[in-house]
């Protein structure tokens, strides 16, 4: 009981000094570009009606296709020590093929070029 009083006093008395450091050692010099907000690169005080490059939706969608074969292939590790794996092990071999082939078209088809 003593040694867990001693880790939340030690614990909280550590994260009131570091935050005291963090306040007294910024700098707090504020100034146009830092209190406007952020917007992905473009001009925030400009005109809304810019046009907007489809090229971004690409990479956007591309990411999380292959986000999302990450997250599907995860369990594949546990799913090798079954007793019969050749089934999860097809599935997987076709999901990585699909994809693959997928990406493949996408490249001849000159949908990850960039500039034109």
């Amino acid at each position: 009981m003593n040694m867990i009083t001693f880790m939340i006093t030690f614990s909280l008395i550590l994260s009131i000094v570091l935050t005291a450091l963090n306040f007294w050692l910024s700098q707090m010099n504020p100034d146009s570009e830092k209190l406007s907000p952020y917007e992905c690169g473009f001009d925030p005080l400009g005109s809304a009606r810019l046009p907007f490059s489809i090229r971004f939706f690409l990479v956007a969608i591309l990411f999380l296709l292959f986000d999302l074969e990450i997250a599907l292939l995860l369990p594949l590790p546990w799913a090798t020590q079954l007793q019969d794996p050749t089934t999860t092990l097809i599935l997987t071999s076709t999901l990585i093929s699909l994809l693959t082939l997928g990406l493949v078209y996408e490249w001849t088809q000159g949908g990850l070029e960039w500039a034109e």
